[in-house]
């Protein structure tokens, strides 16, 4: 759940990508998974979803560690990838800042470092439950 202020619009990235609505340090915390909000699933629960929906779903999801994977319920699911990105994850699977970011700038983050699925395959892969950012 996204804990500071912020904007869907279009991004210079990639479609669309989420944007600081504040001014904010280095550090905050800007988003930890909330039940209620966010959602985990197995692998088997993903490939239960009927198509066309299981391949959109799969489009926001990323895997965690243990290999189950997360639904941001929120804008996070707009965050766009960049290899410099703004904000990073904490062991405990929060994400932060990496350096102050000002209103108006785009939140990324590097899909390698928190998407299983990605490190294994790439940014665009066809692997079967594969994400397909």
């Amino acid at each position: 759940m996204l804990l500071v202020p912020t904007v869907v619009a279009p991004s210079p990235i990639a479609g669309m990508g989420l944007f600081l609505a504040a001014d904010l340090p280095a550090g905050t915390v800007i988003w930890e998974f909330h039940p209620g909000v966010d959602c985990r699933f197995t692998a088997d629960e993903v490939s239960a979803f009927p198509e066309p929906f299981q391949a959109r779903l799969r489009h926001y999801l990323y895997q965690e560690e243990d290999g189950l994977y997360v639904l941001c319920g929120d804008n996070t699911r707009f965050m766009n990838h960049a290899d410099d990105p703004t904000c990073a994850e904490f062991p405990d699977g929060r994400t932060f800042l990496r350096r102050d970011v000002q209103a108006g700038e785009e939140l990324t983050i590097d899909y390698h470092a928190l998407d299983a699925e990605t490190r294994a395959h790439g940014m665009q892969h066809d692997a079967p439950g594969a994400n397909t950012w």
